[in-house]
Parts: structure tokens; sequence; C-alpha cells
């Protein structure tokens, strides 16, 4: 974990389903570039969240 690290809820649609992912990193931007890396062409990204419970 790097330093000034938060946790990040992404909601994504992956093959026409809703998902809420869980992702370590800086800032919101490395958090889709996280996801994106992972699931690549069968994702879309609704929206990314802090979560608040990790503050």
């Amino acid at each position: 974990m790097k330093c000034g690290a938060k946790c990040f809820i992404v909601e994504a649609e992956i093959n026409g389903k809703v998902q809420t992912i869980p992702v370590t990193a800086r800032t919101s931007i490395q958090a889709r570039k996280v996801v994106s890396l992972e699931y690549s062409d069968q994702l879309k990204i609704i929206g990314v969240k802090v979560n608040k419970d990790t503050l």
C-alpha cells in the first residue's frame, strides 16, 4: 500500500452485470485505471466513490 492511498468503490458494468469493486489507490483516476486494466474491453465504469469507512 502506498502512502496516501485510500479505498475506492468502483461501480462498473461488466458483461451486462453491475458490480461494485473495492480498489486501493491514491486517486479516483488511478482507481479507474486499475479496474480498466483488469477487465479491459468488457468494462463500462459507472462511478467511483471514496469508502468513508476506511478513513
